[in-house]
């Protein structure tokens, strides 16, 4: 279930780890591009007994040599910075230019041999100082042990390619990552999102009849107005006065159920385009944009009729005493105005069983 949920947040959000893909494969490109080619040239080196030891003395030394130690010592020789240092000034090469070099010395498993590695971007430089290396730290092995000789194995030689950068490696790498931060940001923006939308759902439906808030139907009144100056428009107050009474006394359960089954009657009367908004405890609004006069009261007497029927919930049956008044949009009315007018003609509509329609501050009348 969570598996599905993650793929479903993931979907939902493509377009964030096409992106972040997108992204760190330009990154990859622009330091593929910029990137100076280094070269790694490596020699070998074996430590052996030397020449001159008896063979009792070749016995001993040769189980030394098992011990590692001394393999280590001389790999810390070829790796040391005085030989390094050394070596640059036989060479006579610059400082800006040895900055460029680094090296690494390692004792090669089950052997007793080392390989000294030197990186640069010139691959001939490298492999002149990886062999120039090697040979000043057999030179200075020899002032300091007789028992033991380190001499090449393999010399090294220019390298052909560079190791780095590596350009399937790299854009792949980066292709990798931008998918995987992409996946991330998509999940984390979708669990951002859903409290965001819960909190703004929260400001604009009514949670016990599932129909507007009043805060929020008067705000799209307001734009319905702005944009709909010149065109018809209604707007219906409907007071239930069966439930005046009634509504606060109720089990919490039983009112939620009884608030949506009349929005459900509401929305069954009204078109797509037409809002219904939860005006107080015991009355809804209804906006009906483009709808003249006639049309509205029209719809409003369906409303009326369908909620005067005996609503059944949790087989309790409520006479809901519907009334209802409507105000129709005149220009320059403000929807303030249109509001006063509309509430106005509800509190004529208890006097007769009519439906009082208010427009050009005139109220008229329509017959059940």
């Amino acid at each position: 279930m969570e598996l599905r949920l993650y793929l479903r947040m993931l979907w939902q959000g493509w377009w964030i780890v096409a992106l972040a893909m997108l992204a760190g494969l330009n990154v990859s490109l622009i330091s593929l591009y910029s990137a100076t080619p280094l070269y790694r040239a490596s020699a070998r080196f074996i430590v052996s007994p030397s020449p001159s030891l008896t063979s009792s003395q070749v016995v001993s030394s040769l189980t030394a040599l098992d011990k590692r130690s001394v393999i280590s010592t001389y790999s810390e020789v070829l790796d040391s910075d005085r030989v390094f240092s050394e070596t640059a000034e036989t060479l006579q090469i610059p400082g800006d230019i040895l900055k460029h070099y680094s090296r690494t010395a390692v004792v090669l498993p089950d052997a007793s041999v080392v390989e000294l590695s030197v990186s640069g971007p010139d691959p001939q430089l490298a492999a002149l100082l990886a062999n120039s290396i090697g040979q000043r730290a057999i030179d200075f092995s020899k002032g300091l042990n007789q028992i033991f000789d380190i001499n090449f194995l393999d010399r090294a030689g220019a390298p052909g390619k560079p190791f780095s950068p590596q350009p399937t490696r790299d854009i792949s790498l980066a292709l990798g990552l931008g998918t995987l931060a992409g996946c991330v940001l998509a999940i984390l923006r979708e669990q951002l999102r859903i409290p965001l939308d819960t909190l703004l759902r929260r400001t604009m439906i009514d949670g016990a009849s599932s129909a507007y808030t009043r805060r929020y139907f008067e705000r799209a009144l307001d734009d319905e107005l702005a944009r709909n100056k010149a065109g018809h428009l209604a707007l219906g107050l409907i007071r239930l006065y069966g439930l005046q009474d009634l509504i606060e006394t109720l089990p919490p359960v039983v009112a939620q159920k009884l608030l949506h089954q009349i929005t459900k009657v509401l929305q069954n009367e009204l078109r797509g385009n037409d809002s219904i908004g939860r005006w107080d405890d015991v009355s809804f609004a209804v906006l009906l944009p483009a709808t003249p006069g006639i049309a509205a009261t029209r719809t409003l007497e369906r409303i009326r009729q369908a909620l005067s029927k005996t609503l059944e919930v949790e087989q309790i049956d409520f006479d809901l005493e519907p009334h209802i008044g409507v105000a129709v949009y005149q220009h320059n009315w403000s929807a303030k105005m249109l509001i006063e007018q509309a509430d106005s003609a509800l509190e004529q509509a208890r006097q007769n069983d009519s439906i009082p329609v208010r427009h050009n501050e005139n109220l008229s009348t329509a017959s059940g």
